[in-house]
């Protein structure tokens, strides 16, 4: 194996130049304060987790994980997902506490990749755990606050797709008894959305016409509360009239907090049915084939750790929203240059300390104003007067850089 040249990096990571960290960190700053205003608190958990413990929990396929041995040969996982890590700090630090609880977080998360092109290793999310309530509020509640934190994130086009993994295990144990490999294959199509493997699948069964076009008519089970009504003709299971039913009431809520017009049902998504037990549901920009969130319910994973609980949550896909939304527009408040000379540099920076605390102090007042205050040595004041450049619209341009002001601070003479 050739060694590394010295600019490369590993497959599926990358560098964020100062401007997409700025972006990036706007969206996060809005997304947290949007959860925040939902009474979710923030939460930060370690990168390494025990493989036996989080690792084994996690939605993520054993394969994806980054694994690594500590010094005793204990394995490690680099976390996958939040959700996981989460379970164990409410059973554990946070097992005193009453349910609900709400919590939120924005961390870095890792998944190995093959070499496919697009793919990251290495992402950002930003989410909500709701634990403790199993009602069709409480899914809604995870839904409506995914609308919101888009809106804040500044995507301004998209969709939530809103399925139920029970309406299929319902629907395929009525058509498919006994047959679960046939199942599972099924599955596997939608949670690719295969739409076109999924007919082929179900030609290869051989099944009668009747139930053939019932698995079929799945696919056209997307839209609005209509959808339910046909969705309970199709499939007389029990538990798919109970996951239909469930949505129904989902449904209503969402339209409660206005946010209907962004959802569709679409019970062909069914997240990773291996983890998700209930409702499940992802979000699609305009002009973007990757979902840029996505969430559900997950009744089984709690119990893991010993504190059996219902929850529900979702996470926004923070890098990919970075391909969405437009450039950063630039913040309220100012940047101030302080071109200084060395006989009066301990002048300069003196003020430059007293700007930054004045400033610091209307930073607490309005979060969004920057504190934004750059020293610059001159040789004197001649080499300043040449260097700031001054624009049509009253900024000044001093060495390729922005300043709404600069204060000169040169030597006498």
């Amino acid at each position: 194996m050739s060694k590394p040249k010295v600019f490369e990096k590993p497959i599926g990571v990358k560098d964020y130049l100062p401007e997409a960290v700025a972006r990036l960190r706007s969206i996060e700053r809005r997304v947290l304060a949007c959860m925040e205003r939902w009474g979710y608190r923030q939460i930060i958990t370690p990168t390494l987790e025990y493989y036996d413990t989080v690792g084994v929990a996690s939605s993520t396929e054993d394969k994806k994980l980054f694994k690594l041995l500590d010094r005793k040969g204990t394995t490690l996982v680099l976390r996958s997902d939040l959700t996981a890590p989460i379970a164990r700090v409410v059973c554990s630090l946070l097992k005193e506490q009453r349910f609900p609880l709400r919590l939120s977080y924005h961390s870095n998360v890792f998944r190995s990749i093959e070499e496919e092109a697009g793919r990251d290793a290495e992402f950002f999310q930003t989410g909500v755990e709701l634990v403790g309530d199993a009602t069709p509020e409480a899914d809604a509640e995870v839904v409506a606050l995914a609308v919101a934190s888009l809106q804040a994130a500044g995507v301004e086009k998209f969709k939530i797709a809103l399925g139920h993994v029970g309406f299929l295990n319902g629907l395929f144990n009525e058509t498919l008894a006994h047959r679960a490999d046939a199942q599972m294959a099924l599955k596997d199509c939608l949670l690719g959305r295969d739409h076109v493997g999924y007919r082929e699948r179900i030609r290869e069964l051989a099944l009668t016409a009747e139930v053939a076009k019932e698995l079929e008519g799945v696919l056209r089970l997307r839209g609005g509360k209509d959808i339910c009504a046909q969705a309970k003709l199709l499939s007389a299971d029990p538990e798919a009239q109970q996951a239909i039913h469930h949505l129904c009431e989902v449904w209503d809520v969402l339209q409660a907090y206005g946010v209907s017009e962004h959802v569709v049902i679409d019970l062909t998504m069914i997240g990773d049915f291996s983890y998700y037990t209930g409702m499940t549901f992802e979000g699609y920009a305009s002009d973007l084939g990757f979902p840029v969130c996505s969430g559900g319910r997950y009744d089984n994973l709690l119990a893991q750790f010993g504190r059996p609980a219902p929850a529900t949550g979702f996470a926004l896909k923070t890098n990919r929203i970075l391909e969405v939304v437009g450039p950063a527009q630039p913040e309220a408040g100012e940047r101030t240059l302080i071109a200084y000379t060395a006989e009066r540099r301990g002048e300069a920076l003196q003020r430059a300390q007293e700007l930054r605390y004045l400033r610091s102090l209307d930073a607490l007042a309005e979060p969004e104003k920057p504190v934004t205050v750059v020293t610059k040595l001159f040789a004197d004041a001649a080499a300043i007067e040449q260097a700031v450049q001054e624009q049509e619209n009253g900024l000044k341009l001093v060495q390729g850089y922005v300043y709404d002001q600069v204060e000169v601070w040169a030597s006498r003479s």
